[in-house]
């Protein structure tokens, strides 16, 4: 479930309140065993969900780089790159 997560920080475009919220559904997913809640449940994860996005925007606001931003599309590419030599490998 973790592998999901993936970075936002330092990228051109910058990370989008969509890709906070959906990293931020994965991480309590992962610290609650739950893929999805029970009703008793909901309220409690749907609170943990947006404190965390919230937790998460502010510190991706707050970071600062030298480092040039990456390009999201040339990731994109590597990861692809790396899955086609990692699942190549099982075969």
């Amino acid at each position: 479930m973790c592998r999901n997560i993936k970075t936002l920080f330092n990228f051109e475009p910058p990370a989008t309140e969509d890709e906070i919220r959906a990293a931020s559904v994965q991480f309590v997913r992962k610290l609650s065993g739950f893929t999805k809640p029970s009703q008793a449940n909901q309220a409690a994860f749907d609170k943990a969900i947006e404190d965390v996005a919230a937790a998460a925007s502010v510190l991706i606001a707050s970071l600062v780089t030298n480092a040039e931003p990456r390009d999201r599309e040339i990731e994109a590419l590597r990861a692809k790159a790396r899955n086609a030599v990692r699942f190549q490998r099982r075969v």
